[in-house]
């Protein structure tokens, strides 16, 4: 009988395992997303929209993990280099902008490799 118990405890533990959901990685398309309402800052200035700064601050909470930062900063990284009139003083002024923390530039020069997160 306590063989028994072992036994469909494990299986218990490994279904509870295979269910569990997968976490997913952030991408390029999701930072496009959160950020779509900055993007009249980034170019005019001014003060960034409410949309703009709960985006940013959304996109911060979902990369929790290095390889998740990364792919932000290189996402953040090449964005600015497709925004047709950007300026690279709102990019790198919108964190203080929003009242949040990023660890790097966001400019077209980010190292994104170099950055310890």
């Amino acid at each position: 009988m306590a063989g028994l118990l072992k036994v469909a405890c494990m299986m218990v533990l490994c279904l509870a395992v295979v269910a569990a959901p997968i976490a997913e990685a952030v991408t390029c398309g999701q930072v496009t997303s959160s950020l779509a309402p900055c993007l009249t800052y980034l170019q005019r200035g001014g003060a960034p929209a409410p949309g703009c700064c709960n985006g940013v601050r959304t996109l911060l909470g979902a990369a929790q993990t290095t390889a998740d930062k990364q792919t932000v900063c290189n996402c953040l990284k090449n964005a600015a280099g497709q925004i047709p009139g950007l300026n690279p003083q709102n990019a790198q002024n919108l964190p203080a902008q929003c009242k949040v923390n990023i660890p790097y530039k966001i400019s077209t020069s980010t190292n994104c490799a170099s950055i310890r997160f």
